[in-house]
């Protein structure tokens, strides 16, 4: 079958002081790096939906990206000749993963039911090429936000009848995931939130959600997928507010409805600093209170206050973050997934090639930098100077009077900050 990514030659591994516009120079998935491969560290994937299915339309125009299976009468027909064109295109890329939503491999259909068993078709279809190419799904996911039901939610819809829908779509992708042997299931709330609390009840809301949550952990157990469950926070859009707002919130949420250690987050770069944090700083609180599973890799725009999905570019500002899962001990199952799209302007096939190799580059980059940080040891070393002294014992009161016994007037010590930033530039 004849798709638009035919021509695209496979991405080479060259020499890194090529002057080849397109190839690996960083990125050598056999490379060791502190114990283990570099491909053991990021596990990369390709997302099924900005790559195949984005379009490039935006608010003020049509669709500008060659999409030529969105076109064809027959629906199916147009989804498997996406997965023969997806399929061609990440074979040449070579990365060994990708993600994927229900509706982004098999069409909606007329009914919940029609749209299950083409589900269950196309299922079908990404096995075989999974099988043939090597390819792994590193998570499945459903679409509980693009159709109108879901205007006001999912789990927490106020109608009960929408609630039964998306309990649906969950546990057949779930188990669509399964089958297909993806090592993680998403839930991204991209709905579950509020644009008014003129016309909402929080507390309502709250366990609606926490319910729907224990519901799918509950699943996951009864067909034993062995997977890690994901909750991916974003601080609003589409909604006002959306309640899976950042790391933190998510963790009071899955101690609130008795989830920790059933559920763990998915950080996206770009969701983080709509939140108004740094990507490093989601990461490190996630693994500071153990709920650290996988990333969506991408970056925004800081002129732009929406999420503008770009690929990351800058190795030197994806070092904290890498500095972060190394010390972490890295994500498990989990990995990191390009949940970025082409601009608009970006119209070529090969453009996409391009984008992630580009992405892939800046980030193998920055393992290797974080590697030779850890490896250097000042760094580390500086930390725990920091935090050499022992708290002292006692009650509160014990404590106070301990030191206004030994009069203390403690002398503020320099962080270093300057000084550490500067160590951290030199050995890039």
């Amino acid at each position: 079958m004849s798709h638009i990514f035919q021509s695209l030659p496979p991405v080479p591994f060259l020499d890194p002081g090529s002057q080849e516009e397109l190839g690996w120079r960083h990125w050598r998935p056999e490379a060791p790096v502190l114990g283990r491969s570099m491909a053991e560290w990021l596990r990369p994937a390709v997302a099924y939906w900005h790559s195949f299915v984005a379009s490039g339309a935006d608010p003020f125009g049509a669709a500008t990206l060659p999409r030529p299976w969105e076109a064809m009468p027959d629906a199916m027909a147009g989804a498997r000749q996406k997965a023969e064109a997806g399929f061609a295109f990440m074979e040449r890329l070579g990365l060994p993963f990708f993600c994927f939503h229900d509706r982004d491999v098999a069409p909606e259909g007329a009914s919940l039911r029609e749209g299950a068993r083409n589900l269950d078709t196309m299922a079908d279809v990404l096995a075989a090429h999974m099988q043939r190419t090597g390819i792994r799904l590193l998570w499945g996911t459903a679409n509980l936000f693009s159709h109108p039901r879901y205007m006001a939610g999912a789990a927490t819809n106020p109608d009960p009848e929408v609630f039964a829908c998306a309990a649906v779509q969950v546990r057949h992708a779930m188990e669509v995931t399964q089958r297909l042997g993806g090592e993680n299931y998403v839930l991204w709330g991209g709905r579950e939130g509020y644009d008014t609390l003129l016309n909402t009840d929080l507390a309502r809301e709250d366990a609606q959600l926490g319910r729907f949550l224990n519901l799918v952990v509950e699943h996951k157990h009864k067909i034993g997928f062995t997977g890690t469950l994901l909750i991916e926070p974003k601080p609003h859009e589409p909604t006002k507010h959306q309640y899976d707002r950042d790391v933190a919130t998510v963790y009071g949420f899955l101690v609130r409805h008795r989830l920790l250690g059933e559920v763990k987050v998915n950080i996206e770069a770009n969701h983080a600093t709509l939140a108004g944090h740094s990507f490093e700083h989601e990461v490190a609180m996630a693994a500071a209170l153990g709920v650290l599973g996988s990333v969506d890799i991408n970056r925004g725009d800081p002129q732009n206050g929406w999420d503008t999905d770009q690929f990351p570019t800058n190795a030197q500002e994806l070092v904290p973050v890498m500095l972060e899962i190394l010390r972490a001990g890295g994500l498990g199952s989990g990995g990191f997934n390009f949940d970025a799209k082409l601009r608009r302007q970006s119209i070529a096939p090969e453009d996409l090639l391009h984008a992630h190799v580009g992405g892939m580059e800046a980030c193998a980059a920055a393992l290797l930098w974080a590697a030779r940080i850890i490896e250097d040891g000042r760094l580390e070393a500086a930390r725990r100077e920091r935090y050499a002294g022992a708290p002292w014992p006692g009650s509160l009161a014990e404590i106070a009077d301990r030191a206004l016994v030994e009069g203390l007037e403690p002398r503020p010590r320099s962080g270093g900050q300057e000084r550490l930033e500067n160590l951290v530039a030199r050995l890039g």
